[in-house]
């Protein structure tokens, strides 16, 4: 499968990320992002190639397999420039910069990323993946090379003239663009409703055409609409349309063959409408969000359905994607060999099957039910659309095609045979699967996808009473805590792999870490986590605030061989920086009675105002985080040791409700009381009424009297 002998090596070689050493092989003279690249580029006069992408990214290997392997094409790009690869998982700073003019020149972005600069860094050609020769109307990766240097050196002034316009008229437009416009919340509230309802797929599921993806953070914005408008009569069927949309869509992502019906998690995205045949790389920022989304979408139904999602979901990650430490891993391949000795990878190898082997490990009767339940037919259920190269051809990608009543029906069964033929089946095809080839492992931790997960892990295990998801949870917080720190707690870094840590944390890095740990307290009640998470807020806001204006730049201000400065507010695969400090900040202030990190929040939601006015659907998080902060004015303190039995009833019945506008604090007679107390004052005299642990229901810091008994504090919280 791999030549034990490379023929050709580069400097990639000495780097830690995945993806560059998946290139280190190459024939192309790669150098990684940094001052030898820069210096090297302006000694010898050579325009950069910058190529960005990521281990997992199925088109980056595309492009790495005819373009960079060919001879004749690294040659060329050897002579005439100075080529430079980038992993945007670990350097989202220069990816992000760069795919900005890449949107606004072409109008699209994507992965591998491909753009030409001059020796300062400015842009003057990009684009995406490019195929070897021209073919359906696209130049070929040759012919654009050759262009592009006989430009640079007969055309010079005019590519340098149109690289300098390129990004004083990118930073013009972004800067117009976070111009201060006031929000009325109800207003972008009902807006966002508009949208999210008139974008959802009625017989689907989801919010888009294809491809779909598992976008969480508009399901957990519906299911917070629902539960605010539920209460007024005039809005009743609105506050349920916003629940069935969401319920609908969690329980339709995990009947498709998005989900991995064998072995647990989410796959990236659907590549058709129907949720069928999905791209089946896996992302752990995926999972962490999702995690949220089901938890919310199980406290608000109650279904054992949407439990066993999250759950099995966890299952995965520990599985497949856990560093023994406690940190986790940032996404398997969709790629991988179907067999010894192939020559490439093939995409969902790993994941697909033919109906033959379905009889053969399950015996053809059992295979026979399986497969109708499961959707796999003799010659592939795959559809042309789905399948634009025909690698799907006479293979399955399980998807819960019928019902269990419907396959009981059809096969004269009683549902709990069905049942148990599927659980057995399922256990059988795990078996099999597991002899196959693996796909990569991207092995390196993300701080912000820990963030993320930290955050699922969290709310799921508070959710659904699951101790176990808050120990994995407190593992990997400790593991940023201890390993991605410059010192212990502080002097955040992006990255670790193999006892080394990558470059320093960007804006997302401490949001989504800042966001695990607010959810980790909440869940568990041990102060430090809290405590951590309003130094991380300080560090952030030294690094990233625009103290003038407002917002998080996501690159801190020292970052050298910066040529854009970006304020991100975009809620796509991740949250945006800006839109989860906003929630962060509005948290923190009602946790911590902090005014100055509420007035933040503020800045942060004017300054996206127009944003928010005008497309509240693409932002939910800053959304929740403007609902947030106006009527986010509740406190549930729980007072007591939190380890005794009634305690923990009093601290389930919290969980066990969503509540979009708490904050949950614990006062526990001790030093992290003492902490809260002089930060919160009114914390500081709570404590446990006759000996018992006690609950207390305020109202922007004005207490209901403190309540010992379930049945109260189901009362206040109602």
């Amino acid at each position: 499968m791999s030549d034990p002998t490379p023929k050709h090596t580069n400097a990639l070689i000495r780097e830690k990320s995945p993806y560059l050493l998946q290139h280190a092989h190459n024939p192309v003279n790669w150098l990684p992002w940094g001052d030898e690249a820069i210096a090297r580029a302006k000694a010898e006069d050579k325009p950069i190639f910058l190529s960005s992408g990521y281990s997992t990214c199925h088109w980056c290997h595309v492009m790495e397999r005819e373009s960079f392997e060919n001879e004749e094409i690294a040659a060329y790009i050897n002579e005439h420039f100075i080529p430079v690869k980038v992993d945007r998982e670990e350097r989202p700073d220069v990816d992000l910069t760069y795919m900005t003019y890449v949107q606004a020149a072409s109008g699209g972005g994507g992965w591998p990323m491909s753009v030409f600069l001059t020796p300062d860094l400015k842009p003057f050609f990009g684009g995406t993946y490019f195929p070897p020769e021209n073919a359906q109307g696209r130049i070929g990766f040759k012919n654009l090379l050759i262009e592009l240097q006989k430009a640079w050196m007969e055309d010079r002034e005019k590519v340098l003239a149109s690289s300098d316009r390129s990004i004083s008229k990118l930073q013009e437009y972004l800067d117009g663009e976070n111009a201060d416009t006031p929000v009325e919340t109800d207003a972008l509230v009902q807006k966002a409703y508009d949208d999210l309802s008139s974008s959802y797929d009625y017989h689907e599921a989801g919010f888009s055409s294809a491809p779909k993806f598992p976008r969480s953070s508009p399901i957990s914005l519906l299911l917070r609409i629902h539960l605010a408008w539920q209460k007024d009569e005039a809005r009743k069927s609105e506050a349920d349309w916003a629940a069935e949309m969401s319920v609908k869509t969690l329980r339709a992502m995990a009947n498709g063959g998005m989900w991995d019906h064998v072995g647990g998690g989410m796959h990236r995205y659907s590549v058709d409408g129907y949720w069928h045949i999905p791209h089946y790389e896996k992302m752990l920022y995926d999972q962490g969000q999702l995690l949220w989304a089901y938890a919310d979408g199980y406290l608000i139904t109650q279904s054992p359905f949407l439990a066993d999602v999250a759950r099995d979901i966890v299952t995965y990650v520990v599985r497949d994607m856990r560093h023994e430490k406690g940190g986790f891993y940032s996404a398997e391949d969709a790629d991988s060999y179907a067999q010894e000795g192939d020559d490439h990878k093939k995409e969902g190898a790993f994941y697909v099957w033919k109906a033959s082997e379905i009889d053969e490990i399950l015996g053809k009767e059992e295979g026979s039910i399986f497969r109708y339940s499961f959707g796999a037919r003799r010659d592939g259920n795959a559809r042309p659309e789905s399948d634009p190269h025909n690698e799907l051809t006479g293979l399955n990608t399980l998807f819960r095609a019928f019902s269990i009543k419907k396959t009981a029906e059809f096969f004269k069964k009683t549902p709990e045979e069905i049942l148990d033929i599927q659980a057995r089946g399922l256990k059988l095809l795990f078996e099999a699967r597991a002899k196959r080839i693996r796909p990569h492992l991207d092995d390196k931790i993300i701080t912000a996808w820990n963030g993320l997960l930290i955050s699922g892990l969290a709310r799921a295990g508070a959710a659904l009473g699951e101790a176990s998801f808050l120990k994995l949870a407190a593992e990997a917080a400790q593991f940023l805590h201890d390993e991605l720190c410059a010192t212990p707690g502080k002097g955040l870094h992006r990255s670790w792999r193999a006892g080394e840590r990558g470059p320093k944390g960007f804006a997302a890095d401490y949001a989504s870490l800042i966001h695990g740990l607010l959810d980790l307290y909440q869940a568990e009640f041990d102060a430090k986590w809290l405590q951590w998470a309003a130094a991380l807020q300080e560090e952030m806001d030294s690094l990233f605030l625009d103290k003038k204006n407002g917002g998080y730049y996501s690159v801190h201000t020292d970052m050298a061989h910066s040529v854009l400065r970006i304020k991100e507010d975009y809620d796509g695969a991740e949250p945006s920086p800006n839109s989860l400090a906003a929630l962060n900040l509005a948290r923190l202030a009602a946790m911590l009675d902090h005014k100055a990190y509420a007035d933040e929040a503020a800045k942060i939601i004017t300054l996206f105002g127009k944003t928010l006015q005008e497309s509240p659907a693409a932002v939910p998080v800053l959304v929740m985080a403007a609902d947030f902060l106006e009527r986010g004015k509740q406190q549930i303190v729980l007072a007591g040791d939190k380890s005794s039995p009634e305690f923990q009833a009093l601290a389930a019945i919290v969980h066990h409700r969503l509540l979009p506008h708490a904050v949950l604090l614990h006062a526990d007679g001790g030093a992290g009381q003492a902490w809260l107390g002089s930060k919160n004052e009114a914390l500081a005299a709570m404590q446990p009424v006759n000996g018992k642990p006690a609950a207390y229901v305020c109202q922007n810091y004005t207490c209901q009297a403190p309540v010992t008994s379930g049945e109260a504090l189901e009362k206040l919280l109602a």
